[in-house]
């Protein structure tokens, strides 16, 4: 068992969208953190036919409640129809609402209530660094931080249980798209160019389907919360940089699975790969549990210089190797960074053992930034 860092007590006013993707543990959080209270889980069959059949239900079983009674509904894009009843106890009944899901895409597809702003929307990621006590860097590289996967040595099956449930729940049941053969094929080209630059029409020619196609899968997979985009940092002040998105899974494990990655190794290009990958996931989920407001983006010139995370506009830049003995070569893109961005605080992040400043550049071990991360100490 894990304790979670969201502190979603106090993040709650009256209500909240809790959403992430499958089996972060978001209905697990609330069984533990509201416990006693009213609860609706709409992966009960039984409850969710029930409120499909009459969503005026949900008023008729709350109406009477005391002002400021918590509800809990569990996946509720499954019955989208029961935001307009929610609105409504909110507003006449005033009465509080935790409503979680790992789709919002059929919320906005049905053109749901989105309950006037009155909830506020926040995100459950996988674990991160400080929620496990027995951290393994390898382990969290290979298998992901998902709780059902970081937990077993070998998280294969269960990582292909996963991919499974949610190309037959999120995708067939939903009709997402025609053919669930060409979206597979689909999520394992889109594994090849995670953490790349994103380009449509050779990931189009890869599955043999049009651009636009292309462009409505990755939609899907941002709608579901399976993965995301890093926008390119676009100040231009001597080179010019490349402006397309870089694309990223939600987690490390689920890419290694899609590109069967199964054994990663240190000093491999793969593993150097899960490895950024792994950095950049803890990046984003304290960027988005602490509320922080800068951007996150990268930089890549034409002349093929890059920084794989500039945080904010251009306040921190963040390079990431797997490296065990940093070579001058791969420093080559942060100096190039604060040529043209010469306030900018510059971090190397590697598997170097030994943290401490060389120049310009803060070479920090990778235990060691992602306990200055956690601490505030990065931004």
């Amino acid at each position: 068992m894990y304790k979670r860092i969201f502190d979603i007590e106090s993040k709650l006013d009256e209500g909240m969208f809790l959403f992430g993707a499958r089996q972060t543990g978001k209905s697990t959080l609330l069984k533990e953190r509201f416990n006693g209270n009213i609860y609706y889980d709409l992966l009960n069959p039984d409850v969710r036919k029930g409120f499909k059949r009459n969503p005026n239900a949900l008023k008729e079983a709350l109406w009477d409640k005391p002002v400021g009674t918590l509800v809990i509904i569990d996946e509720i894009q499954k019955v989208p129809e029961l935001l307009d009843i929610v609105h409504t106890l909110m507003v006449e009944k005033g009465l509080w609402f935790i409503l979680s899901g790992s789709s919002a895409r059929k919320l906005k597809k049905h053109g749901a209530n989105t309950l006037g702003g009155r909830a506020i929307p926040e995100t459950l990621y996988p674990l991160v660094w400080p929620e496990v006590t027995d951290f393994q860097l390898d382990r969290a590289i290979q298998n992901g931080m998902i709780p059902r996967h970081y937990t077993v040595a070998d998280a294969t099956k269960r990582l292909k249980g996963y991919v499974e449930v949610y190309l037959n729940e999120e995708i067939r049941e939903e009709g997402e798209v025609r053919e669930l053969e060409a979206f597979e094929r689909f999520m394992e080209v889109a594994a090849i160019s995670d953490g790349e630059m994103l380009n449509y029409s050779n990931i189009a020619s890869d599955c043999g389907v049009s651009v636009k196609t292309v462009q409505s899968y990755y939609q899907i997979l941002y709608d579901t919360l399976i993965g995301y985009e890093i926008p390119a940092y676009r100040n231009v002040i001597k080179r010019r940089v490349i402006q397309a998105p870089r694309f990223y899974y939600f987690d490390v494990g689920l890419a290694n699975y899609l590109m069967g990655r199964h054994s990663l190794k240190r000093g491999t290009d793969d593993y150097g790969h899960a490895f950024e990958h792994l950095i950049m996931q803890e990046i984003i989920a304290y960027k988005g549990y602490n509320d922080k407001k800068e951007t996150i983006s990268y930089w890549h010139t034409y002349d093929h210089k890059e920084v794989d995370a500039v945080i904010g506009d251009a306040k921190i830049a963040i390079e990431i190797k797997s490296s065990g003995q940093i070579r001058p070569k791969q420093k080559s893109g942060l100096k190039a960074f604060k040529e043209e961005h010469p306030d900018c605080r510059l971090i190397l992040v590697s598997l170097e053992p030994i943290t401490r400043k060389v120049e310009d550049i803060e070479m920090i071990y990778v235990l060691d930034f992602l306990r200055m991360l956690w601490a505030g100490e990065i931004f």
